[in-house]
């Protein structure tokens, strides 16, 4: 193309992509460093309307627990992103049960809540367990995570209690205050291969190389910001120097045309490599390419976090006991595994069903024994001993693979607890089982969260956001930092001719 097509797509391309590349770059720096915005919550009424919570979406019911409070009263608490709430079975009250719990709304993200063999009530959290105190409210329970592992699963059978981390069990007897970390044996099937979609988040984020990885990411946004304010700047000096009276001084104005012209083309091209990196990287965290990765393993790169002699390093999600079969289930990033103990050798399940790349949000029994699985892909009911897989939904037998991240029904969260029947809930379209309490549409979000809905896209178009903003988007930018490469190479000007031509 000739030089001043490059030219049209370039300075065009930068223009309209200059907002959502801010954002990208701001929001990518915020996701990177969570620890540090923990505490940082946002008002919903700044957000889309589309944020507030409605028939329980966006996992604000992700699960329930009944049990018998120190009066012998059945009591039932409501679990999710919101915290913790106590009804009773036939949702006539509806209280705060978060005292004790940390305040940012990324603490109060209860991943799961049971009663333990000594009858205390203990919740989880991505960042912690509790146990509740009737006077004090929940306290926190120490673990022996060491490296800050996120937590993601909470079980117990009979008096032993079990945590579970992305990597690790936790497990303790009671009275549950000393836990054990386990690092779960290598499976038969383990040939030391890592997720390919796991290995390009991480080298998205920098967190491939630790801690350094990430602060050289942040800085490659840093760049992107400075690429984006020198083009703007570029672009509008010299329309204000056009639109000055007569006899007024444009000097300074001269000076910094100049001076961001001067930066934009060097810093574009010494950061060329980085820049293309993170934005080619992130395209990829999306479908389609997204199901393509997920399909696909590779080998560990040496010396990378993913370089791990734990062979469920980031892989566990959830566990589980089943009396009927005598054996531990544990649901991972590579499948269903049956565990005869902590010590055993993990073996793969077939017929199993179709989880979400996003993983198990509900995992429970039904009154007929059959295991209830629901994700992203939907609910299916398990039975293991007929080895058969039916849509919960539809009595339909299931498909053998999840297909895309988000199937028809995407399920977050169920009750058997509250209502007459039991009743799942949908991310976006939650339930009409359960009516919600109007204290709860305008719960706070966390920084964290905002910023994911940022970076994802979603915050602008909603769900359509997974399949096609960040599609197009990164495309674009990519276009966008080729056309200012080749324009630089085809630039037969000199520094002057370049100023006077704008």
């Amino acid at each position: 193309m000739k030089r001043s097509t490059w030219r049209k797509h370039h300075k065009w391309l930068g223009l309209a992509l200059s907002f959502f590349l801010l954002m990208f770059c701001l929001s990518g720096i915020i996701l990177n460093h969570r620890e540090l915005v923990r505490d940082m919550d946002i008002n919903r009424k700044w957000l889309p309307a589309r944020y507030e919570y409605t028939k329980w979406n966006g996992g604000l019911l992700r699960g329930t627990l009944s049990y018998s409070d120190s009066d012998s009263i059945q009591r039932v608490l409501v679990y999710g992103t919101g915290g913790i709430w106590q009804t009773d079975t036939a949702f006539s009250t509806f209280t705060d049960f978060n005292l004790g719990l940390p305040g940012g709304a990324d603490y109060r993200q209860i991943r799961a809540a049971i009663q333990a063999a000594d009858n205390n009530l203990y919740a989880l959290s991505p960042f912690g367990l509790y146990r509740y105190d009737i006077y004090a409210g929940w306290q926190h329970v120490s673990l022996p995570t060491g490296n800050g592992e996120i937590l993601t699963d909470m079980t117990c059978h009979g008096d032993t209690l079990v945590v579970l981390g992305r990597s690790h069990l936790y497990v303790a007897m009671a009275p549950y205050d000393r836990f054990k970390k386990i690092q779960l044996q290598a499976p038969p099937d383990y040939d030391g291969k890592v997720s390919l979609f796991r290995t390009m988040w991480m080298l998205h984020t920098g967190e491939l190389f630790g801690l350094p990885g990430k602060l050289v990411m942040d800085a490659v946004a840093v760049v992107l910001v400075l690429l984006c304010m020198t083009g703007i700047l570029y672009w509008l000096l010299p329309k204000y120097m056009r639109h000055r009276r007569r006899g007024r001084n444009t000097d300074t104005a001269v000076y910094w045309t100049r001076i961001s012209l001067l930066w934009h083309n060097k810093i574009g091209r010494m950061t060329l490599i980085l820049t293309l990196l993170i934005t080619v990287t992130g395209w990829c965290l999306r479908p389609p390419v997204l199901i393509l990765l997920a399909l696909n393993d590779t080998p560990a790169l040496p010396g990378s976090t993913l370089d791990s002699p734990n062979p469920w390093n980031d892989k566990l999600r959830m566990m589980r006991y089943d009396a009927a079969c005598g054996d531990w289930l544990l649901s991972t990033s590579e499948g269903f595994y049956s565990l005869k103990s902590a010590e055993g050798i993990p073996e793969k399940l077939t017929h199993t069903p179709p989880v979400s790349v996003m993983g198990l949000n509900v995992w429970q029994k039904d009154v007929q024994g059959q295991w209830l699985c629901g994700s992203f892909s939907g609910l299916f009911a398990w039975n293991r001993t007929q080895e058969t897989v039916t849509d919960w939904f539809t009595g339909e037998p299931a498909e053998d693979k999840a297909g895309p991240p988000f199937g028809k029904k995407a399920v977050s969260g169920f009750s058997a607890d509250l209502g007459k029947e039991p009743f799942a809930v949908e991310y976006y379209n939650g339930t009409d089982a359960l009516p919600q309490p109007e204290i709860l549409s305008t719960l706070p979000m966390s920084l964290w969260n905002v910023a994911l809905e940022v970076h994802s896209g979603r915050i602008y178009i909603g769900i359509a956001a997974t399949y096609v903003f960040v599609f197009i988007a990164g495309f674009a930018v990519v276009w966008c930092l080729w056309s200012g490469w080749k324009l630089r190479r085809k630039n037969r000007f000199s520094g002057r001719s370049e100023m006077q031509n704008p």
